[in-house]
């Protein structure tokens, strides 16, 4: 296997961290060609960057220092904290996106991200549920990297969380199941202004592609329940 090619292009869009970095977000361009979204993440007027980009031959474009903030995530929201990009390394997918076409992933191109990926999570202190995507943080107003995202092979090999469950299609008191979602980390109603529908929706897309309705069955409380099982059990001793 060829090594994975890193091309400097520095962008100006990014400023000083606040926080400590706990998260990977995964994105996909939404852009015609991987030229266009890489002009659009230099542009000092677009006020849009990651740390990374990937393009579909696997070349992986370095624009921002990851311990500088990288403007990515935008108005996001996870597990109380609604200032994501301060914790975060993101990395863009060239891909066309639901808007033009939205279609797999190349092969080069996911070969690259998992080795990129496993480099980010050996320097930082980034847990599986901290792998997520920029739809699980922003559902109201993203869909990526999508349906297409093979979230499975990333898990195989390290990256991320992708439980075990039963198959179920019986309908769930819609309260209890929001909760849930709160408790893995999703902004749900009060605390973010965003329908469950719709956050039920993103959860479906990063844990549940095949079927994406916006419903609580019983399926999804199947995989929402392993995810919970997964993460890290409080300190003895704490109150949560």
């Amino acid at each position: 296997m060829a090594p994975m090619q890193i091309i400097e292009r520095p962008s100006l869009n990014h400023d000083a961290r606040s926080a400590p970095i706990d998260m990977l977000i995964l994105h996909y361009t939404g852009m015609r060609t991987g030229a266009e979204a890489l002009a659009r993440l230099c542009d000092p007027e677009a006020k849009v960057s990651a740390h990374y980009m990937i393009d579909e031959d696997g070349t992986v474009y370095h624009l921002v220092d990851e311990g500088r903030r990288a403007w990515h995530a935008g108005v996001s929201y996870w597990a109380g904290d609604t200032n994501i990009n301060a914790r975060s390394i993101g990395i863009e997918l060239v891909n066309p996106g639901h808007e033009f076409g939205y279609s797999p992933f190349a092969e080069p191109q996911i070969v690259a991200l998992m080795e990129l990926a496993k480099d980010i999570l050996r320097r930082h202190a980034i847990m599986p549920h901290g792998v997520l995507g920029h739809s699980d943080v922003a559902p109201a107003r993203k869909t990526d990297p999508g349906e297409l995202f093979p979230w499975t092979r990333l898990a195989t090999a390290g990256i991320g969380l992708w439980p075990d469950s039963a198959a179920g299609d019986e309908p769930l008191e819609m309260k209890t199941f929001a909760a849930a979602l709160a408790r893995f980390g999703y902004g749900v109603p009060p605390a973010v202004n965003t329908p469950v529908e719709t956050v039920i929706a993103a959860f479906q897309r990063h844990f549940r592609p095949r079927h994406i309705d916006g419903v609580a069955d019983s399926e999804c409380a199947t995989i929402l329940h392993a995810l919970i099982k997964n993460l890290p059990r409080p300190p003895q001793g704490s109150c949560l």
